[in-house]
């Protein structure tokens, strides 16, 4: 037994990180399209819809203006998916009895292991999206000249501002995660990384309640028979997919909030936010109950496959096999 935890802990790291690693890969694209519809406001659109945003990203920033920020993700998704993944399952051994679990219970490891990710979570995506809509202010200073003036971050540092562009030339300064990081560190201590962790806790914390428990269900469905576990790794994706798909819709809301709360950076006449209720409170009256679905398409086709993905990496044992250890 003390030999299989031993394995089980490195193979579920190896898991998280081929899942996420490609999943990253594939959808990273509409994750930076799913940020900027966040962030614009009404009245104030560059973009259209998502494929709009795709389309004008590649003229203004080239290709790989698609990926700003993938690699802040492509770091952090190892141990993020690891600690999801493997979170859900030690607290479902912790929660069954005789090997089984009420919806209650399924909900509740859920619920547990959304609040043990958001400690890689929230600096993750607070990094993300800095890089992500650097490309949006830019877009909109070139189209409004007047905007220089009306950008604000409140104490804003110099490393921060050259994550945007600041002049009417057509190029965005280039700036690092690690040079963010630093300057985050330096001026707002570890919290600056966390910004936004409420918004991150009443997002990923119903994701997890809603995802786990739906996927262990649309999981079974798929058995053979109740004397063979075994299900296709087809299955395993398509489960995947569909929970993510609905858990995404369903807290779509909180991720827009979380978006604006943790964008340092902001356009012309776009308004700061002094928390979690000033932030819904201003959308719903400035944008309506619309403003709160901004994206949801967007991030619909993100975590569907991210974690279509996940699952069949996860369920197929693909870490075991590497380790030589038969899942």
């Amino acid at each position: 037994m003390a030999q299989q935890q031993q394995i089980s802990l490195p193979a579920k790291l190896i898991n998280g990180g081929i899942a996420g690693m490609v999943g990253v890969t594939c959808v990273f694209p509409i994750d930076l399209a799913k940020t900027r519809l966040q962030n614009q406001r009404s009245g104030q659109q560059l973009y259209k819809n998502m494929m709009d945003c795709l389309i004008k990203t590649v003229k203004s920033e080239g290709y790989f203006g698609m990926y700003r920020g993938a690699a802040v993700n492509l770091t952090l998704v190892t141990p993020e998916k690891a600690i999801k993944l493997a979170a859900n399952d030690f607290f479902r051994q912790q929660l069954s009895k005789d090997g089984r679990l009420t919806v209650f219970k399924e909900m509740l490891a859920g619920c547990c292991a959304g609040m043990c990710q958001v400690i890689i979570t929230t600096p993750m995506e607070m990094l993300k999206i800095q890089l992500q809509d650097a490309g949006r202010l830019a877009a909109q200073q070139r189209g409004v000249p007047s905007v220089v003036s009306a950008l604000k971050m409140g104490g804003t540092s110099a490393v921060l501002s050259r994550s945007y562009n600041t002049s009417p030339a057509p190029q965005i300064m280039r700036v690092s995660a690690t040079q963010i990081t630093r300057e985050l560190l330096k001026t707002k201590g570890v919290k600056g990384l966390y910004r936004g962790l409420g918004a991150t806790l009443m997002r990923d914390i119903p994701f997890s309640v809603v995802y786990f428990p739906l996927f262990a269900h649309l999981h079974h469905l798929g058995r053979h028979s109740p004397e063979d576990p075994a299900v296709p790794f087809y299955w395993s994706f398509m489960s995947g997919c569909l929970a993510g798909c609905i858990a995404a819709v369903t807290v779509s809301p909180f991720d827009v909030v979380k978006t604006r709360l943790q964008s340092l950076k902001k356009g012309a006449n776009e308004e700061t936010y002094n928390g979690v209720v000033d932030c819904i409170r201003k959308i719903l009256r400035k944008e309506g109950p619309g403003g709160f679905l901004k994206g949801a398409s967007c991030r619909a086709l993100v975590i569907a496959p991210l974690f279509g993905i996940a699952q069949v990496v996860y369920v197929v044992g693909v870490g075991e096999y590497l380790l030589g250890c038969t899942p």
